[in-house]
């Protein structure tokens, strides 16, 4: 390339690509990232013109590889679920106890409590049919639901260890703290999920009206006839919780064995990280779940003219276009990553004057923005300011807090979680920008805020 090149041109073009794609054109979400993410594949010399369609291809399969058998599994999980009354029985068991006005403190807690162990998009899988069951019930308040899920699952994913994101750059910014940074990581992420689920969520609630979509296969008609049942007609509460709790303790207890023995712990002739490993697997783990919610569909589900096979091919088909969509966001963030968008501006702020956990929280939210994925910002992040650890007047641990914090920011149209949620949730985009989009970027700067205050009041250097 005879002409001088910044990555900052690949970024601008991919955001006017979308915009004119997705905004303007109202292309199909699929149709329209695959040409954006080709489009800046043009524009980079960092990818040959000749590998452009083979590095999209690539991008698209690994991502489909990471979600493509949990989401078609997860659509299954959520129609079973919601059609044969299993989410509506767990509804009622948690308005029982919060009450009708505070239903979302259960599902802001519940989803808080399974995102520790158990990575974001999972944690979404499961609480969404919950959310829609509760919408259903309550008759409103469909935005509140999903900010509060949303809100407890990206907390944790970014704060708390084990999950694998924080997990990754405390082993490299504070190794040997692991212990200090779960227990600073959940001081944090508690406020910040509080703002950013509860205050937010009860804020835009306010403002703007979701309606009950079709999506995942079922309809607002389904739901809302199956929360006029009896409760004899609904599953029982074991029945009805076992597949959240299948997915649950089977991924947990692999983050918790690999976390605490190791890669390899031999007891006997039984290697039981290596079971753990297998158990605990998404692809498995996600399968396990939903078998246990096809089994509880095909014991209280209604079946009129098609059956009961029928229901689920319908529900795969929909969860095929989800993980299509899904793939090519991530595909799209890809390929912004490979034009260098991600180093480009973190060596641009590596040497910036502010403070280290400020400087760190800024490069990380940059290159959330820029290429889509908070884990790959995180460990970028890390990467660059772990040398610098030694000057920090604080604990590390507020430093793998301020990462976390800037790697949440802003989730849009390059980070495959938003089309995520928008296609699990039935979300138009513009909603999920005030929704899923405005409550990242709320947890990112309660985050920092929560820290920087922390990090003065309690340095534990």
């Amino acid at each position: 390339m005879a002409y001088p090149y910044s990555p900052l041109v690949a970024f601008l073009v991919g955001i006017a690509a979308v915009v004119l794609l997705l905004v303007y054109l109202d292309l199909p979400a699929f149709l329209g990232l695959v040409i954006a993410t080709l489009i800046v594949g043009f524009v980079t010399p960092a990818v040959a013109l000749a590998e452009i369609p083979a590095k999209l291809a690539e991008a698209f399969g690994e991502n489909m590889a990471g979600i493509g058998i949990p989401i078609l599994m997860a659509a299954v999980i959520g129609k079973s679920m919601l059609d044969s009354g299993a989410a509506e029985r767990i509804v009622r068991g948690a308005t029982s106890v919060t009450g009708r006005d505070n239903a979302d403190l259960a599902l802001w807690g519940s989803s808080s409590f399974l995102a520790i162990p158990v990575f974001f998009d999972n944690v979404f899988y499961l609480m969404a049919p919950l959310a829609r069951s509760m919408r259903a019930r309550v008759g409103d308040n469909y935005a509140l639901y999903l900010v509060v899920v949303g809100a407890g699952a990206a907390t944790t994913h970014v704060f708390v260890p084990p999950t694998p994101g924080p997990l990754a750059v405390a082993a490299e910014v504070a190794p040997g703290s692991l212990g200090m940074v779960i227990l600073i990581g959940l001081t944090v992420a508690v406020p910040s999920a509080l703002v950013a689920g509860l205050v937010y969520g009860r804020w835009i609630n306010r403002r703007i009206t979701i309606p009950l979509r079709e999506a995942m296969d079922t309809s607002r008609d389904d739901i809302e006839e199956i929360t006029g049942r009896a409760r004899d007609q609904l599953p029982g509460a074991f029945e009805a919780a076992l597949p959240v709790v299948l997915a649950v303790v089977l991924v947990a207890s692999n983050t918790v064995a690999t976390t605490f023995l190791g890669d390899s712990y031999v007891l006997g002739p039984i290697d039981l990280v290596a079971i753990t490993g297998f158990l605990g697997d998404p692809n498995f783990a996600l399968t396990a779940a939903a078998l246990a919610a096809a089994v509880t569909y095909r014991r209280w589900g209604t079946f009129d003219d098609e059956g009961w096979t029928d229901q689920l091919t319908e529900a795969l088909k929909s969860g095929g276009h989800i993980a299509a969509i899904t793939a090519a966001g991530g595909a799209f963030g890809a390929m912004l990553a490979a034009a260098g968008i991600g180093d480009f501006i973190a060596n641009a702020l590596a040497d910036v004057g502010l403070g280290l956990l400020v400087t760190a929280w800024l490069i990380a939210a940059m290159v959330r923005v820029a290429q889509g994925s908070a884990t790959v910002a995180m460990l970028t992040t890390a990467g660059i300011v772990a040398p610098l650890v030694g000057s920090l007047a604080v604990h590390p641990a507020y430093l793998v807090m301020a990462i976390g914090a800037g790697g949440n920011i802003a989730s849009w149209y390059n980070d495959s979680g938003f089309w995520l949620v928008k296609e699990i949730g039935g979300l138009t985009q513009l909603e999920t920008l005030k929704t899923w989009t405005v409550l990242t970027t709320i947890i990112s700067v309660t985050g920092l805020a929560v820290v920087l205050v922390m990090s003065r009041v309690v340095p534990l250097a």
